[in-house]
């Protein structure tokens, strides 16, 4: 088991403004001017001052968005100066569970493939990640339906768990061992009895997430694959597509997602080649110099994207490409629920049988 110690609540504030001198350092805040159960969260830089806020479930922004801008300067033309890499110190406060476990896919592109991309892993070694259990859950949050718990296991520096007047403050790296160690002060070694309350509080909220889920039926993470392969010919793809406005918003919002388009941008004498977000979901996708477009219509690129994800995925990482954050769902202008699409072909590949 990793190493837990507490801290006090208005002790972690005090630590918070210690760590500001050093880090740029990123809470949730409630989004809008009146703040309700079910707020959104979103990421904010904090301000002198300012204290983190304990998000009781994922932020609007997904993790990758720390570490893959939307938009990011991959070279210059015509300049032989080396260009000056962003080495700024960060620590992230409040990543979700769902969010760890996703941003597997950003590391396996980004990390593990032929190259590395530079600039993507400074970001990651300058970045210090502070999860949070969950405490509650939005209606379209569904990460127990790919085996991914409501509070990380793994990927994490620190993970806060709210207990009393205070967290317990599990070590998941030397990163966080580091961060502990420097201001060990405001840190006690944490007790069973509170390592016991961790436990029925995780319990009770997975207890609540089974209920919320069960009355959905959702496909199994073992048979998403399976459905895929079979359901290649379904009418599912066209039925779906119908209310897709092309803009892109799943992928976008997506923390596995992670295609970029490689484009010139002139800025006064400068040329730059820079790398923006792309969405398997624009019409000019796949378009090539030629002309050609392999995934000329509407339904060919909504079924490619859940081949990739359920597809292409389980077989070169061994998980979906899924985190069950729900984010698609809710930003979707054509109310297309991912859930939906793989339950209906689910649905119509029992029926043929």
């Amino acid at each position: 088991m990793h190493q837990i110690y507490y801290i006090e609540s208005n002790q972690l504030e005090t630590l918070f403004q210690k760590l500001k001198k050093s880090y740029k350092v990123f809470s949730p805040v409630a989004k809008g001017p009146n703040y309700t159960a079910k707020a959104d969260y979103s990421y904010k830089g904090l301000a002198e001052g300012e204290s983190p806020v304990f998000n009781p479930y994922r932020a609007v922004e997904p993790l990758k968005s720390f570490f893959t801008y939307a938009q990011d300067q991959a070279a210059e033309y015509f300049n032989r100066d080396e260009p000056v890499l962003d080495s700024m110190q960060v620590i992230v406060f409040g990543v979700k569970s769902c969010d760890i476990a996703g941003h597997k896919v950003q590391d396996f592109v980004f990390l593990e493939g032929v190259e590395v991309d530079s600039l993507y892993r400074l970001r990651r070694d300058n970045t210090i990640l502070i999860s949070g259990d969950c405490t509650d859950f939005k209606d379209v949050c569904h990460c127990l339906a790919w085996d991914i718990l409501p509070h990380p296991t793994e990927g994490f520096d620190l993970n806060f768990s709210p207990l009393n007047d205070g967290y317990l403050v599990e070590v998941g790296s030397k990163k966080g061992e580091g961060l502990i160690q420097q201001y060990q002060e405001y840190f006690t070694p944490a007790k069973e009895t509170q390592i016991a309350g961790r436990r029925v509080k995780r319990e009770n909220l997975i207890e609540r997430l089974k209920r919320h889920l069960l009355p959905q039926k959702l496909v199994s993470k073992d048979s998403v694959q399976r459905l895929m392969r079979e359901g290649y010919n379904l009418d599912t793809w066209q039925q779906f597509m119908l209310t897709c406005v092309e803009c892109g918003g799943c992928n976008l919002i997506c923390n596995t997602c992670h295609c970029f388009l490689l484009a010139d941008k002139k800025e006064g004498n400068i040329n730059k080649k820079v790398k923006v977000w792309d969405s398997c979901q624009y019409a000019n996708f796949t378009r090539v110099a030629g002309g050609a477009n392999p995934l000329k219509t509407r339904t060919q690129r909504l079924r490619n994207r859940f081949l990739k994800k359920f597809d292409f995925f389980v077989d070169n990482l061994g998980m979906p490409a899924c985190c069950g954050c729900g984010r698609c769902i809710e930003v979707c202008p054509g109310k297309i629920d991912i859930r939906e699409v793989l339950k209906d072909v689910a649905k119509k590949l029992s029926a043929s049988k």
